[in-house]
């Protein structure tokens, strides 16, 4: 697949780390380094501005050793970016551990997975179809 992107940054794109990886990492684009205190919640830029396909997203997922070691994660985990959106490419992110976090420009803070996606008809019926789970809530299917 080929995805349109402007590049504002002065990074490169982003790339597979490993033939078999699913997503891209995303780089902070900064003038100055960033530090997030605890709990504290900051819009980071990449620089980047994508056109995806029709029938397509991009999703901004935490990255899992920023997230274990200085639990730093994306907020609003995945981010979902639209196949009409035009505007810069953010990642959410936000401190949830005791230590301020400092973010260089150049970082690798979060990454991007493309994915498929189908857009649904609603059908209002009166009723749905019994299964075996039922209305069983949070938990219901498997160890309490």
């Amino acid at each position: 697949m080929t995805i349109e992107v402007i590049n504002r940054s002065h990074h490169a794109l982003p790339a597979y780390a490993t033939p078999l990886s699913a997503g891209l990492d995303l780089r902070a684009n900064l003038e100055a380094p960033v530090t997030l205190q605890p709990m504290e919640r900051r819009l980071i830029p990449t620089g980047l501005f994508i056109a995806l396909p029709a029938g397509y997203e991009a999703q901004v997922r935490p990255r899992s050793g920023l997230a274990l070691k200085h639990g730093l994660t994306v907020l609003n985990a995945p981010g979902t970016i639209d196949a009409d959106y035009r505007g810069e490419v953010g990642v959410v992110l936000i401190n949830q551990s005791e230590q301020p976090f400092t973010i260089e420009d150049g970082e690798r803070v979060a990454q991007l997975v493309v994915a498929r996606h189908e857009q649904v008809e609603w059908r209002p019926v009166e009723q749905l179809a019994d299964t075996e789970r039922g209305a069983g809530g949070f938990g219901h299917s498997g160890r309490e």
